[in-house]
């Protein structure tokens, strides 16, 4: 009843309190009359006369419900509208993944591919207010999704991503450079590319660290993200009869250069071992790239008194006439 009003004075609602003394006092005299028509009332008229006798405590009523409404009216009920002006610095991030062979590795539940689209896509979710894209290498590089708020979009896009879309290999300084070619010319206050791989640059025309120079140079800061086990990890490997069997594999990333592309952008490098750790790299990255955001919150009251102070007055005044015309006889 009362969502969206507030009450400048709500101290007196402990008003309302006097209305439980009234009631007792109006039972105790109703005892009383009770008593006294008995006693009066001859057999013809006691039944004729019990219908309005027993209606008499409407206006008992009406005084009551007259009194709490006057009540909410000394409270001053106000409606609070409020809004807000909202004003962000504003992030851009591209989300660079490899998608080779290797990351079908299952060290990573269900594997590491999978495992990293549904965790960076948890990311995603909790960053409605910056601009998100996504690039995926391999053997070479490509956008597939370019700078956007629509994150629903994004997600899709993220989710269809998968092994054999581009040729084989890690092409790490390609997916980095094609990461900050969509940054370059955004005027965002941060610029981010989180880059993520399980291996060693083996593809493409661009090493990692002159990635890593360009990438600089356009006040783009890196985080990279080594994602694999320590050792062995299973890898599958087609049978040749349409099935699939395991091999153990040695888990080989370069994690020399994936520091210095961190150290040389201002970023910081991260190892991830299982979902877990994984996730944790993407809390941890989230917390290191807050948008700065300045509130001014406006704030309107109108005053809502006068509807319960009116109709208080009238349910008084209805009592009022009923007492001195109606119910006059039965309440003298």
């Amino acid at each position: 009843m009362f969502k969206g009003i507030e009450f400048a004075n709500p101290g007196f609602f402990w008003l309302a309190i006097l209305v439980i003394p009234l009631i007792f006092w109006y039972i105790s005299r109703n005892k009383q009359f009770q008593e006294r028509l008995s006693l009066s009332a001859t057999q013809g008229m006691a039944k004729k006369a019990s219908l309005k006798v027993s209606m008499r405590h409407s206006l008992f009523a009406l005084r009551v419900i007259a009194l709490l409404l006057l009540v909410i009216a000394i409270a001053r009920p106000q409606s609070a509208m409020s809004w807000k002006n909202i004003n962000t610095e504003g992030i851009d991030i591209i989300i660079a993944s490899d998608i080779s062979g290797s990351m079908l590795a299952e060290d990573f539940k269900p594997n590491r591919l999978e495992a990293g689209k549904n965790i960076a896509i948890d990311f995603i979710k909790e960053r409605p207010e910056d601009r998100i894209g996504l690039v995926v290498f391999s053997g070479e590089a490509f956008t597939q999704c370019p700078l956007t708020i629509d994150h629903d979009v994004l997600i899709n896009m993220f989710s269809g991503i998968k092994n054999g879309m581009i040729e084989d290999g890690t092409a790490i300084g390609m997916g980095l450079a094609t990461a900050v070619n969509r940054l370059k010319t955004s005027e965002a206050k941060s610029k981010v590319v989180i880059l993520l791989t399980d291996g060693s640059n083996n593809a493409g025309s661009i090493p990692p660290l002159s990635a890593a120079e360009i990438a600089k140079h356009f006040g783009v800061r890196v985080y990279t993200v080594g994602v694999g086990t320590n050792g062995t990890a299973p890898y599958p490997v087609p049978d040749g009869f349409g099935g699939v069997t395991y091999q153990r594999m040695p888990v080989q990333i370069d994690e020399a250069t994936l520091s210095k592309i961190a150290k040389t952008t201002g970023g910081k490098y991260f190892r991830a071992t299982n979902n877990n750790k994984l996730k944790e790299i993407y809390q941890q990255i989230d917390q290191l790239e807050k948008a700065k955001i300045a509130v001014t919150q406006y704030r309107k009251h109108t005053e809502l008194f006068l509807p319960f102070a009116i109709l208080a007055a009238l349910l008084l005044l209805t009592e009022f006439l009923l007492r001195n015309s109606l119910y006059r006889g039965i309440l003298s």
